[in-house]
């Protein structure tokens, strides 16, 4: 993939996340840190999740950041305070996709797993799909929830074609 396509990967990342955060405000009291019975429990911890790897992932990626130690981190318990930080890592992001250069995407990137002390050696260009398929995979599962606790018109649209047919404030129209 050449740079465009992570900057654009990475602008999709916010915006979904900012639709999906809005929404789970949306619910019903007590929605929020309901169990729901899914891997991370419910909204409240499959969240906290996301966020704990983006930050795993963005350490790995750039060598800075806070970074949690577990993947089941709560590093919000309040969901105002979640968003607020969920939004300063996507555009975290957003910044670091802007700087990749193709060298960078030629390159590899080495870290120790979370969850055992395995070393690993893989293209950054990979990591990259894993890093946004990730997000993808449990915003998915945060959707899910959403309709879950709120009825199905509580779930927002979350498609990349939709993404790509909103006018963006940085283009002229």
């Amino acid at each position: 993939m050449q740079t465009q396509q992570w900057i654009t990967c990475a602008r999709y990342n916010a915006w979904a996340n900012s639709r999906l955060y809005a929404s789970v405000a949306a619910l019903p009291e007590g929605a929020f840190h309901a169990d729901a019975g899914a891997f991370f429990g419910g909204l409240c911890g499959t969240l906290n999740h996301l966020l704990a790897a983006d930050r795993i992932w963005m350490r790995r990626f750039t060598g800075e950041g806070d970074a949690p130690d577990r993947l089941d981190a709560i590093l919000f318990e309040d969901l105002a305070d979640l968003a607020a930080a969920r939004a300063a890592e996507d555009r975290r992001i957003l910044a670091f996709a802007h700087r990749l250069t193709p060298d960078d995407l030629l390159g590899k990137i080495r870290y120790r797993r979370i969850t055992s002390p395995d070393a690993v050696e893989q293209p950054l260009a990979s990591a990259l799909l894993h890093f946004f398929n990730h997000q993808t995979h449990h915003r998915g599962q945060a959707h899910a929830l959403v309709t879950r606790l709120g009825g199905r018109s509580a779930g927002p649209v979350l498609d990349l074609l939709v993404f790509e047919q909103e006018p963006r404030a940085d283009q002229p129209a």
